[in-house]
């Protein structure tokens, strides 16, 4: 594919995913060398994915290369949507305020806490026995 593209990178939990925006395209999207319908099985995965296209009606107009690491498939789900909410806004300015309204380019900062010495987890405490 040597036609123009813009890529940026999405993250999410330890999920990182680089997305490429094809704007001269038909509307395929890939992830990891496979249809994202084949990667994401769930329904709710697959409707995270496409919609940032679907806000700003380009769902069947351009074609999306994604390669995506770590994490699980909700962290990668979430990880694709930011990263096509940003190659969309660096592609055309004007659907900043869209994709904005519809919380697409806030990047999820939650994270799992690290665990502590002294306790079962990051918070789980030993059981406490008065006698």
């Amino acid at each position: 594919m040597a036609e123009k593209y813009f890529q940026s990178v999405g993250r999410r939990k330890t999920a990182i995913a680089q997305v490429r925006l094809y704007p001269a395209g038909s509307g395929k999207i890939t992830v990891n060398g496979k249809p994202y319908k084949e990667f994401f099985t769930t329904p709710t995965l697959q409707a995270s994915v496409e919609r940032p296209l679907k806000e700003t009606g380009n769902l069947t107009s351009m074609d999306v290369t994604i390669k995506t690491v770590g994490g699980g498939p909700t962290g990668q789900s979430d990880a694709v949507k930011l990263g096509i909410a940003r190659a969309l806004v660096m592609m055309d300015e004007a659907l900043k305020a869209t994709l904005k309204a519809q919380s697409l380019l806030t990047r999820d900062p939650r994270k799992k806490e690290r665990k502590k010495f002294g306790k079962h987890g990051a918070r789980r405490s030993p059981q406490w026995r008065k006698r």
